[in-house]
């Protein structure tokens, strides 16, 4: 009788307290559910946003590329992805233990370069002199057959279906296997903490840390938020990206209507980055 008892009661106590707590389950569950149908709006929002393409690329123009234009690219994309300059001397107040660089060393997503380096197995001793004096950027090639991606033991670069090259950093050991196997030149290794070295953070775009590889990433993150990349922003129109793949695009109607050459075509990684001249 007193294991009856006492057995009601056990039952009744968690009946009771599973009534009292319903009405907080439910609340939950409809914050939950409300929190979910928000999110999945937000998803669906940034989807509709969003600029997409089957295979990125981008057009470069060299005749509308001036100094001034070349040094405002790159400033911009500087400071949208928080590249270190180490020429920058660091908060001491900050940064107590860092000393300044005491050696040449460089970050660099996009960046210039004159016609005999960007193209040196087209050099000829009688080109223009136009094209020797100027400014040429080089970048990631975003290549259709990358070899940095076959060379990364942990898979921390990774090609996405639309072509984008991109760098997971949590992922780099800083092997450099990817650097090596990149015939462009076009990443970079941190030998040291960068961010002392940045003058002026973007909050919306994470810093790196001492070890990590680095590199140009097409303003992915720009591109799912319905922008254009920092680079085409601040080239005043001689830099273009769009899709390859759709014949309407305006990066094919420049192809189709310019001649255009790509780095080191021969090697068959199939950049996606094209220079018209």
């Amino acid at each position: 009788m007193k294991k009856s008892r006492r057995s009601f009661l056990k039952a009744a106590g968690v009946s009771a307290v599973a009534i009292g707590a319903a009405p907080a389950i439910k609340a939950v569950a409809v914050a939950s559910g409300g929190a979910a149908t928000n999110a999945s709006a937000a998803v669906k929002s940034r989807k509709t946003e969003a600029l997409s393409a089957h295979r990125w690329g981008m057009v470069i123009d060299t005749s509308k590329i001036t100094e001034e234009v070349a040094e405002a690219v790159v400033e911009a994309c500087r400071k949208a992805h928080n590249i270190p300059d180490f020429n920058h001397e660091p908060d001491q107040e900050k940064y107590p233990d860092t000393r300044p660089v005491d050696h040449k060393q460089e970050i660099k997503w996009i960046w210039e370069e004159h016609y005999q380096h960007a193209f040196p197995e087209m050099e000829d001793e009688f080109l223009a002199e136009k094209f020797r004096q100027l400014p040429f950027l080089v970048t990631c090639n975003h290549c259709k057959n990358a070899p940095c991606v076959q060379a990364c033991p942990t898979k921390a670069t990774f090609k996405r279906e639309d072509g984008i090259v991109l760098m997971d950093f949590h992922r780099c050991i800083g092997c450099r296997f990817c650097m090596a196997a990149c015939p462009f030149g076009s990443r970079s290794f941190n030998f040291r903490d960068p961010r002392p070295f940045i003058s002026e953070f973007n909050p919306d775009f994470p810093t790196r840390s001492k070890g990590v590889v680095e590199k140009c990433n097409l303003c992915a993150e720009r591109l799912a938020k319905g922008l254009q990349p920092a680079c085409v922003e601040a080239s005043e129109g001689a830099i273009v990206v769009g899709d390859l793949e759709d014949p309407e695009s305006e990066v094919r109607a420049l192809l189709n209507e310019n001649y255009a050459i790509r780095r080191k075509q021969e090697l068959g990684t199939e950049p996606s980055v094209y220079y018209v001249m």
